[in-house]
């Protein structure tokens, strides 16, 4: 969870998250929006057509879909959307830049490299600040066996 449109500490925004029982991405708007519909007119007009169709993958994405954040330099944080897309005007949002949040449960202790699924720690390494999808079979049954055995936590 980095932003795009700011340089804020390469953890900063996944720690808010993760503290806060959400996940997000960035693309500040303003005015803040009412609608999902007026968020990615907004977003595509002021961060081009392919942030608007990230904001929209990203606000359509199931709930109950597992997500992964790096929250240290090798710490990583599975969670579990559990809510709707909103847009978060907190001043803590606009500090880190992550703006457009869905609630998320997530497990109450990180892991490592070595647990976490190596198509996981590949899709960090690259460096990348968007809301990707790891498509791999591996990491898809490793992150729900993982999910199975440890449990959520609300902040």
């Amino acid at each position: 969870m980095r932003p795009r449109d700011r340089e804020t500490g390469p953890f900063d925004g996944a720690r808010h998250g993760v503290a806060r029982g959400l996940v997000g991405i960035g693309f500040a708007i303003e005015p803040p929006p009412a609608t999902l519909d007026e968020a990615i007119i907004a977003v595509h007009a002021r961060h081009g057509a392919k942030a608007g169709r990230m904001l929209a993958s990203f606000a359509e994405k199931s709930p109950e879909g597992y997500v992964w954040t790096r929250t240290g330099e090798d710490e990583f944080r599975l969670g579990r959307i559990c809510g709707p897309w909103r847009y978060d005007d907190s001043p803590e949002a606009r500090a880190t830049g992550i703006r457009h949040v869905r609630a998320a449960e997530w497990l109450p202790e990180p892991f490592g490299t070595a647990e976490t699924p190596a198509a996981v720690v590949e899709t960090f390494a690259r460096g990348g600040r968007n809301f990707q999808q790891t498509h791999d079979e591996e990491a898809e049954s490793v992150t729900d066996e993982l999910w199975r055995r440890s449990g959520p936590v609300s902040p």
